[in-house]
């Protein structure tokens, strides 16, 4: 039987995480490979029973600790040895590890043959992306959000993120000197922060227009009305003519997203025709005598 690493299926480099660690890079993973982003994608939908699986077994404490003790036998073992085979045996590096420890970085000079002293050169960190999910009115308005991630030593960092007000979809915000540490005296890296947009309930963001549904009785789209109507950021009056048909979109110029340029998209009102689910008996008799006079065919020349 084949021995699966759990700990890598969700992105972890060791076994000394905490549960809480364990849930973040579950739903990380989780979200990347669900069925629903990866459609008919059969490699995407066996990765996400793999993260069920690991999520399972990581995250009951008793099944954990026996895992980890196969995992240390087929994995710990196995990165010990890599680790020792890939340190430098030389007396610069015993002088490290007796006076600093294993994980001191410390500028060091070397003596080539010729007898010159080379200075190691110093190394800028990598930076790290990852990506946070803001709703449209967030991402409208700005606000300040929060983002953890996960250190190199496997600890979790939380950040402060201004979110500014109008970013667009797939935008960067970059957080300096946040990234991986750098090394013999490098600069650290930085942290890009990926905003996804995410749409409402009430709301949805097609480039810089925002969509929204427009529920109208079914005597007020065919005699007309004047209506309220709720923009990102305040509420309008709004003329809808007579005879207005379910799924006609009427614009409001300048009063969706923002475009970047001081100006803003339009609000889309989608008419959306909708009738009562209970009648009075009131109701019921005008509804029914509508049907007796009326001449309309709405099945027929459409």
């Amino acid at each position: 039987m084949i021995f699966k690493d759990y700990y890598k299926i969700l992105g972890l480099e060791t076994n000394r995480v905490s549960l809480e660690e364990v849930k973040i890079a579950f739903r990380e993973k989780a979200k990347q490979y669900h069925p629903d982003v990866n459609v008919s994608s059969r490699a995407a939908e066996e990765r996400f029973k793999d993260i069920n699986e690991a999520y399972r077994t990581l995250s009951d404490g008793s099944v954990k600790r026996k895992y980890d003790r196969k995992w240390n036998s087929y994995i710990g073992k196995r990165q010990a040895q890599t680790r020792e085979a890939e340190e430098p045996r030389n007396i610069f590096t015993d002088a490290r590890k007796m006076f600093f420890g294993e994980n001191k970085s410390i500028e060091v000079t070397v003596a080539d043959k010729d007898k010159k002293v080379k200075k190691q050169n110093s190394v800028k960190g990598e930076n790290i992306e990852t990506e946070i999910d803001v709703m449209i009115n967030e991402a409208f308005h700005g606000e300040e959000k929060k983002v953890a991630l996960r250190t190199v030593d496997g600890k979790m960092k939380t950040f402060a993120v201004k979110i500014p007000s109008g970013i667009r979809n797939g935008e960067k915000i970059r957080l300096l000197g946040q990234g991986k540490a750098g090394q013999f005296g490098g600069k650290n890296g930085d942290l890009f922060i990926k905003v996804k947009i995410d749409d409402t309930h009430e709301f949805r963001l097609e480039g810089c227009d925002i969509v929204t549904d427009l529920c109208l009785a079914p005597w007020e789209a065919a005699l007309g009305k004047r209506v309220n109507i709720s923009t990102i950021d305040e509420t309008v009056s709004l003329y809808i003519p007579p005879g207005v048909q379910s799924g006609e979109k009427i614009k409001i110029p300048n009063k969706g997203y923002k475009d970047g340029q001081g100006g803003r998209g339009n609000l889309i009102a989608e008419v959306k025709t909708v009738v009562p689910k209970k009648l009075s008996s009131e109701e019921k008799e005008l509804f029914e005598r509508l049907a007796h006079i009326s001449t309309f065919k709405p099945r027929v020349g459409w």
